[in-house]
């Protein structure tokens, strides 16, 4: 396991990001044995949630034991708290930055594989949420998507953003996240108008859901999963105990990669 830590110029956000990477270009054992090596390495882009950065996943779960298992090199941004958004404003395109700008950067830097089917988006939380947006916005870069715990909160919006007790954010912080509450469902900021843009595309992203049954998200994830069965999009949805934590996540992780990299636990 390689460990990188990056700082690069991002023409989206118009400043210096910080990245962080785990490669698995170094494994010295046990290669020979594993058929995952006996590809190209797959490479996947995790996205952090929600008053997070780009080192909680690697502050939290054991990458390099995972990369060295799946050959896989795990990419992390650091997307503050942007639900990897576009917003009009000079230098908030968060959409643009993760599900472009970033990718073309490190198959350029690090010498990926440029292809669909080596590249994978995952993520937790608001990184749930911007792993399904940024997959259904960019079919043609991601071939699967692992979305845990996803924040899937457009329909709730109005009804959040104007709870007074919300402890995670005032209203003028959604409005600028998400835009006219009013046109929020029918735009292209709600998952569902770019899944149905899609469903009939053979290029679509495969996609894995979970989220724990104690989880305050839980509802919000099985009405998503209702709505691509209703359009005939298939994605294979996992729960069973857990709440909204990395103890569910690291597990979930391991399990999306499993479904991903060796075709388990599919519907």
């Amino acid at each position: 396991m390689s460990f990188f830590n990056g700082t690069f110029y991002s023409t989206s956000l118009c400043r210096p990001v910080h990245f962080t990477a785990v490669l698995s270009n170094d494994c010295q054992w046990g290669v020979e044995e594993n058929p995952h090596f006996k590809r190209p390495a797959k490479n996947v882009y995790l996205l952090h949630g929600y008053s997070g950065c780009d080192t909680d996943w690697f502050t939290n779960v054991p990458l390099g034991d995972l990369a060295n298992r799946f050959n896989v090199n795990f990419f992390l941004p650091n997307g503050d708290n942007s639900f990897w958004l576009n917003q009009p404003e000079t230098g908030y395109k968060y959409q643009d930055y993760v599900g472009k700008e970033f990718v073309d950067y490190t198959r350029k830097t690090f010498n990926l594989s440029d292809k669909r089917e080596d590249t994978i988006i995952g993520g937790l939380s608001m990184g749930g949420f911007g792993t399904l947006h940024t997959a259904l916005a960019y079919p043609e870069t991601f071939s699967k998507a692992l979305a845990l715990s996803s924040a899937l909160i457009v329909k709730g919006m109005k009804h959040i953003a104007g709870n007074d007790d919300n402890v995670m954010a005032n209203v003028e912080y959604y409005r600028h996240t998400f835009g006219d509450f009013d046109k929020l469902e029918e735009s292209d900021n709600n998952p569902e108008v770019l899944a149905k843009r899609i469903v009939d595309s053979t290029e679509k992203p495969e996609i894995y859901m979970a989220c724990g049954t104690e989880d305050f998200l839980i509802m919000p994830n099985r009405e998503f999963k209702a709505f691509l069965d209703s359009i005939g999009y298939p994605a294979t949805f996992f729960t069973g105990p857990g709440i909204h934590d990395f103890v569910f996540w690291r597990a979930q992780l391991v399990r999306g990669l499993e479904w991903a990299l060796e075709g388990k636990h599919r519907d």
